[in-house]
């Protein structure tokens, strides 16, 4: 290592060779098989779009991968800002793409405009067929560089289009080159179902066992039920549903299995799966919840002293949501995750509507549902942890200014430090106060940047909170903590 550090030390990655450098930060380098979901993805936002009918993907002997659809087909024509063709564009450039806006594709996953540019990057070779007008382009890479440009290697007919895009990908970048076939089919097959008269088709040439097609007309209820198998459901007919206006669309299949201890809880935006759940499945699940609690209250069902929390509710509850929206935001390039704000709101709104027109109209099975949720609930309140409250002459005094809850089930109580009396007032008018205790803190009560520890721990507010809290600063003792969450509303 250099002791000189200076302007010749900084290096300036471009082009693809960030790819390369960090291939964790763009894609999983367990197995390439989200190399070939970024290639799926790109024919699959065609269908969407109502341009694509058909995707084939060939897995063959040597490790390689194409999929191939029948949708417009890439652009062919030169690039104004970048003078190359837009092929070149969307093979060679980071953040490239037609998805930005809602010009060509109101519903899609490639935000980021950098999947397909990485599955270039990471491969050591990479060929592109482009069918359109009336013409049939190829262009090849290798370690994502351009070996041959593009040109028309054919003629077809006028009507004839779509996309082939077939890559070997690079062994030293991932754990294992090869990819994972029941991984491959289950997203297949999940993308068949989500996307309604879509036909895809799967060969492996290594394993003819392996072939499958799936084609679905009408397909989340009917996914359901076969994953689950045969098994008690509630209800036996799935509850399915479907909303659509102009800020995105909505589809779901859900039902409850009293035996079933692996459920079956899949989400999908754009289409695109979202192991690591996000906001979309937090509106989900907070919807349905919602609607159960007014069901059970409407019909006085819920014995005295329990509430629904909405662990009760999910705890045997399988389901599949497909969410499509416009420029969604995922928290981080392999889009595991959805962040965007607006989507808990809408999926909350739209399935806590839906689902209480479903349970007045469908009372047994609703009650059905309903006794699920309050058994999950009288055991989570006969094994969880109580918390005693204040009491006279008993343990520290607790903070003058703390105005505690009443419950004592560590898994319902939540803490609320607020800036300032004045918040704290407020936030005391607006709380539930069998769950929820509020703490007023004195305006900004301690930088802490460029003070001791110390002097820190010596803060009177600083003291308030950890006694409030029931842990001691510092310590890894958490057995007297007296909430389950805290929720900090001050600066």
């Amino acid at each position: 290592m250099s002791r000189t550090y200076d302007a010749s030390a900084i290096e300036v990655l471009t082009g693809l060779e960030p790819v390369r450098k960090r291939p964790g930060m763009y894609t999983d380098t367990t197995r390439p098989n989200h190399l070939a979901q970024e290639v799926i993805d790109n024919s699959v936002d065609e269908a969407i779009a109502g341009y694509a009918k058909s995707i084939d993907v060939v897995l063959y002997k040597d490790g390689s991968l194409a999929a191939t659809d029948d949708g417009r087909g890439m652009p062919v024509d030169k690039h104004k800002g970048e003078g190359v063709s837009a092929v070149e564009v969307i093979l060679t450039r980071l953040h490239a793409g037609g998805k930005f806006s809602n010009k060509s594709y109101s519903f899609s996953g490639g935000l980021h405009g950098v999947g397909v540019s990485v599955v270039n990057a990471l491969s050591r070779k990479l060929e592109v067929f482009v069918k359109r007008g009336g013409k049939e382009y190829k262009m090849a890479f290798a370690s994502g560089q351009k070996t041959a440009e593009l040109k028309a290697i054919g003629s077809v007919g006028a009507r004839t289009t779509g996309t082939t895009v077939h890559f070997w990908p690079e062994e030293r970048f991932f754990d294992s080159p090869k990819f994972s076939v029941p991984k491959l089919k289950h997203v297949l097959r999940a993308k068949a179902v989500l996307c309604p008269g879509l036909k895809i088709s799967f060969e492996d040439e290594s394993d003819k066992k392996n072939n499958e097609a799936w084609h679905y007309e009408d397909g989340l209820r009917d996914y359901l039920l076969s994953e689950l198998g045969k098994q008690e459901l509630i209800p036996a007919d799935p509850f399915v549903g479907r909303f659509k206006d102009n800020d995105g669309e909505i589809d779901w299949a859900v039902v409850w299995a009293p035996e079933n201890n692996q459920p079956l809880m899949e989400s999908y935006v754009n289409l695109i799966p979202t192991a690591q759940d996000g906001t979309h499945v937090n509106g989900f699940r907070q919807g349905l919840t919602d609607a159960l609690r007014d069901f059970c209250e409407f019909r006085s069902l819920l014995p005295r002293g329990v509430q629904l929390a909405p662990e009760d509710v999910w705890g045997q509850t399988s389901y599949v949501l497909s969410y499509k929206m416009h420029d969604p935001q995922f928290s981080g390039q392999t889009k595991e995750r959805l962040t965007s704000r607006e989507a808990a709101a809408f999926v909350g709104t739209v399935t806590k509507d839906a689902f209480a027109q479903w349970l007045m109209q469908h009372v047994a099975d609703a009650e059905r549902i309903a006794n699920l949720a309050i058994e999950s609930a009288q055991a989570r309140l006969r094994t969880s942890k109580k918390v005693e409250r204040k009491k006279i002459g008993q343990g520290p005094v607790l903070p003058g200014k703390l105005a505690d809850c009443l419950s004592n089930d560590l898994n319902m109580t939540e803490l609320f430090p607020v800036e300032g009396d004045s918040a704290g007032g407020s936030a005391k008018q607006a709380r539930d106060k069998d769950y929820q205790a509020i703490m007023p803190l004195r305006g900004k009560i301690l930088n802490t940047w460029e003070v001791d520890s110390g002097e820190v721990l010596g803060s009177q507010e600083v003291h308030d909170i950890a006694v409030a809290l029931g842990v001691d600063p510092g310590s890894g003792d958490i057995s007297g903590l007296r909430y389950g969450k805290v929720c900090i509303l001050a600066d």
